[in-house]
């Protein structure tokens, strides 16, 4: 299917597949989402999402996110159908990394950030990973709606299932408590990706995308803290630089990266139990001065 010329058609895309009148290749299954390899009679292939769960709301919120972020650059990849059980995307064939896509990606990154937000959340109910996202507003700065929705939500999944202990979550707690005083000066709502780690850059041939958002209004620092985590993006000095030529950053933004990565360190401790506890807790130690 040439998506040129058969844009129109893309709604026939579920009778497509379930009558088996398009080739089905996986790419990679989830809990929450398989993802396959659409191709047609033409040789022309699409990326395709399938809902693998009861949460219909799940693909939506990603397709919403998409179409926001797109709204900013198009160094988002693009929607072309979305139901509560199907998302379609462009099939991006992938390509090696290089420094010159990244500094593009970081001016694209800066660009989007600055397009901003109503507010901090959003007015979808929000998913990332396997697990929910509460966007819904909290309280007057980005401390204050961070520490409600992206920290608090977490703690007792994450104490429940073993991943943390009661000293482990008090700790947490009092280091939420001072994030008015760590958090650096307010600054308004950006258009964020929200779980922008390396895993969620697409490098293909004529740039890198951004897939997989988790997107809401939030902190600009959010993203870049992200894509340092779990061994860090390729080429991030180049994103970095093509960032700040659009965007310079508050001073002392690098003293914040680790306040950032609470949040998706929550969300492992959370969806995968204690192996993510040491990170997340070096966290904490950094910031007061405490060993656990």
């Amino acid at each position: 299917m040439d998506t040129a010329s058969g844009t129109g058609r893309l709604h026939l895309l579920p009778e497509l597949i379930e009558h088996q009148r398009v080739r089905t290749t996986p790419v990679k299954t989830e809990a929450s989402a398989s993802a396959q390899r659409l191709t047609f009679d033409d040789g022309t292939s699409l990326f395709a999402k399938f809902a693998e769960n009861e949460r219909p709301s799940y693909l939506a919120a990603e397709a919403n996110g998409l179409r926001w972020l797109r709204e900013a650059t198009d160094s988002v990849v693009d929607v072309l159908y979305a139901d509560d059980r199907l998302l379609v995307e462009p099939w991006i064939e992938p390509a090696e990394p290089n420094a010159a896509h990244a500094a593009e990606l970081g001016r694209q990154i800066a660009l989007m950030h600055g397009a901003g937000a109503e507010r901090f959340g959003a007015p979808w109910r929000g998913y990332i990973g396997e697990t929910f996202m509460d966007n819904d507003p909290a309280g007057a700065t980005w401390a204050e709606w961070y520490a409600a929705k992206r920290i608090e939500p977490y703690l007792r999944p994450s104490r429940d299932n073993g991943a943390l202990d009661a000293a482990d979550v008090a700790a947490v707690e009092a280091l939420t408590a001072r994030l008015s005083t760590l958090a650096g000066s307010d600054e308004t709502p950006a258009r964020t990706h929200g779980d922008l780690w390396w895993g969620n850059v697409h490098w293909g041939t004529e740039r890198a995308w951004m897939i997989d958002p988790a997107a809401h209004g939030g902190h600009r620092e959010t993203d870049l803290a992200n894509l340092r985590l779990w061994g860090g993006v390729p080429h991030f000095d180049a994103i970095l630089a093509g960032y700040t030529e659009v965007s310079p950053l508050a001073d002392g933004w690098e003293e914040r990266v680790g306040l950032h990565q609470l949040f998706p360190l929550l969300i492992h401790t959370t969806l995968f139990g204690r192996t993510y506890r040491a990170q997340l807790m070096g966290i904490v130690s950094h910031f007061t001065k405490v060993s656990y």
